[in-house]
Parts: structure tokens; sequence; C-alpha cells
């Protein structure tokens, strides 16, 4: 399929404003009017909320994600990924491949071919579609006749396999969420044969203020309270316009945060000459390569330090699902929760050393725990199901679409009973 450019997805922004007030105040009501027979040709809006832990919805008050959570299922949590980080998680999420089968094995990749890196801040290399593997959810249904649009999601900028979703924006931060909404919901009421089925939409908020702040922060809850206020505009747009019938709404994070603090540091400088290594990533989640190639003397090194567990390349523990793809660095591991690996002297370069946030530890940790939810005709109502792995995700959404999935590392069975 040839790979299509966006078209004029923006018209009709604004124009559902008016009376979003009054439905968002009665939610509860506009998402719970008796629900009329599951429509034969459903979509679904997949909402990415970064950095959206899990027990948030509890901590802090959400009335929107309640009510959607009342009016269909929640998970207790869902596991992400390894590494925890944003890139891999969104783009498990929508093609279930872990990262070591799609190769987004972190934020910052190395080529171990050239030396080329990947960083997701590059706006060249992540619309470059050699470093996405897999199937995308927006190409599988593309290559089945279905349309798909994206409000952000990492992977969506790129051709992969030379189709891109019919609609896309390439990524802005300071774009409001209002917005992006509004483009969400006139891209849903088009009335021609451009009208889509899967839509993804992505805020970052919650995950600036934790990285911040720490999950225990005003910082926080303000951005949850942001992002609530953004899936009611949704949730009220399409009760306006009468699609809840035959529109799924799926909102899911890609990892939790956890507190940081200036008091649980290790310096790699203290046990390593720093010139001596590519440190690929630091913090909680840690991919090194020695310049010298001297994999042994640098895993001996630093097994020296507390608070942090390093592994070789191939010999990461089996419940990482993190080997076999050569992106992957020489040295991998993580610190314990809450401790990050740093040099001295990038924590000088702090301005406000304090208390804060990351992501990056292992998956089972609590604080990595990530949000699910799904609210519509395909879904049960009123349920909390047992946690499960992102990693089936996309086998979910393609049953609920009617899409024949992509070969992939999840399974429908692991969340059918998420289904009516």
């Amino acid at each position: 399929m040839k790979a299509r450019r966006q078209g004029a997805g923006g018209r009709g922004q604004g124009r559902y404003a008016l009376a979003l007030g009054a439905c968002a105040l009665a939610l509860a009501g506009c998402g719970r009017t008796a629900a009329p027979a599951p429509s034969g040709e459903q979509s679904v809006v997949l909402v990415s909320i970064d950095g959206f832990r899990s027990e948030y919805l509890d901590r802090y008050a959400a009335p929107h994600l309640r009510a959607l959570a009342a009016s269909g299922v929640r998970a207790r949590w869902m596991e992400p990924s390894f590494p925890v980080l944003t890139f891999p998680n969104h783009y498990t999420i929508v093609t279930g491949l872990t990262p070591a089968h799609h190769g987004i094995v972190n934020n910052t990749i190395v080529n171990p071919d050239d030396g080329s890196r990947f960083r997701m801040s590059d706006t060249v290399q992540v619309r470059r579609s050699v470093w996405w593997g897999g199937e995308p959810l927006w190409v599988t249904a593309e290559r089945q006749g279905l349309r798909a649009a994206a409000f952000f999601w990492p992977g969506s900028e790129a051709a992969i396999g030379g189709v891109r979703p019919t609609f896309f924006k390439k990524y802005e931060e300071d774009v409001p969420l209002a917005a992006r909404v509004d483009t969400v919901l006139a891209w849903l009421t088009r009335p021609d044969s451009l009208r889509p089925r899967f839509v993804t939409v992505y805020f970052s908020t919650v995950d600036h203020a934790g990285h911040g702040s720490g999950p225990a922060s005003d910082a926080v809850r303000a951005a949850v309270l942001a992002v609530d206020s953004a899936v009611g505009r949704l949730v009220g747009g399409l009760a306006l316009q009468q699609l809840s019938a035959r529109v799924n709404v799926v909102v899911v994070a890609d990892h939790g945060m956890a507190e940081t603090s200036p008091e649980r540091l290790v310096f790699l400088d203290d046990y390593v000459e720093r010139n001596s290594v590519d440190a690929v990533s630091l913090g909680a989640f840690v991919a090194i390569n020695p310049r010298n190639g001297d994999v042994t003397g640098l895993l001996r090194a630093l097994r020296a330090a507390p608070h942090l567990h390093v592994y070789p390349r191939d010999s990461t523990p089996e419940s990482w699902r993190y080997q076999g793809n050569p992106r992957i660095p020489a040295i991998v591991g993580v610190p314990d929760e809450g401790w990050l690996l740093t040099t001295r002297a990038a924590q000088a370069a702090v301005r406000n050393p304090g208390i804060a946030g990351t992501h990056g530890f292992l998956p089972t940790d609590t604080s990595m725990h990530a949000l699910f939810i799904a609210s519509g005709p395909s879904f049960r109502r009123g349920a909390t199901v047992a946690p499960f792995r992102n990693v089936h995700v996309y086998e979910l959404i393609c049953a609920v679409l009617g899409l024949r999935p992509a070969p992939n590392d999840g399974s429908l069975d692991s969340v059918r009973t998420l289904l009516r």
C-alpha cells in the first residue's frame, strides 16, 4: 500500500467546545446512557497518558477516568515491558512485540553496523523506517482496508513497511490537550470514506510532572486533573455526536513513576574511567558499551557498585525477555528501585536537586505499574480484572476491530476476559 500523507484532518476543531462543559460535569451520565447493541463496525481510540502510574487513579481525584472505568473495565494494573521506557513500551503496545523483537530497545539506540544513533528527540531519525520493526496497529488496519489516524505516537511518523496512517501529526509538545481531542473528534465524524476506525492520541503532561517533582507531588495531582479533563472532553464529545455505541475508548500508560532523591545515587565514575565507556543510558536503566571491547572487565568493575545489577547482553534474566537483538548494548541492568546510576558531572549540572521521579526500573516494581481502562460496546461493564502484560494490547484491539493480527508476542486469551 502506498504511504499516505496527512490530509485536512484538523477541520472542525473547536466544534465540540459548545455544550461540552455541561456534558463534562455529568460525564457519568453521558457515558452511561442505555447501551444499544454493539455496532458491527466499531472503532477504537487508543489514548496514552505517559507516566500514569496505575495507583494514581485511586490516589488523585480523576472523575472522568473513574467514570470511564466504572462504565467499562479496568485492570488492577498493566505490566510494562523491559526496558521500562517511553518509546519501547509505546511501540510494544501497538505491535504486540517485546522491545527485543521490534527493535526499539531503548529511547536511545546505537546501530551496531554503522554507529548511527536513534534518539527520541531526533526528528530525522524517528521518521526513518529502518529503526521500526514489526507491524503497528495503524499499518495492520490500513493494510486490511481500515483507515487509521495518529495524533502522536512513537513510530507513526515513519513509513513502516511503506505505510503511514491516513492522518498523522508530527510531534509538537506544545499542542494543547483540548486541540488534540478536538482533532480526534473531527476525524471520527468525517462523513466520507476517510473516516478512521483506529485512532491514537498521546498526552505527556503527567510524565513531565512526575519527572520534575516526583509521583506524590502537587504537580502530578494537577497534571492528572488536566488529562482527566481531556478524557472527559473526548468521552463527552463522543456522546454529543452519538458515537458512544460504536467507539471504544482504550486508555493506557506506558509505565509508572518512582520517586528519586539525591540521597540515592551511585556514580559511574567512582568505578570506571568515564572516557573508557559509551554510556548509552544511565539512570534507572543502564546500557553501556566498553570502548576497548573488554566486556568482562567492565562487568567486574560495575558489579562492585552498590545497588546496581548488571548483566551481559545475552545473559539477562529470562523474565526481561530482552535478549537476541544486536542493538542491545553489551551490558545492561537496573539499580535498586529508587536509586540512580549517574556521573558526578551530570549531577553537578542538575539545577534543583531534590525529590524528583523517573522510570526504567523492573516492570514488576509497583511504582512501574501502568494504567489500563477500556470502555465501549466491545468491553465488559463495571469490571476490574487481574493484571496483564502490555504485549497483549495489540491482539485485543485487533479483535475489537476484526483485524487479522500480524505475528506478535501477545495472546488474545490473556485478555479475552476484558471483552463482552
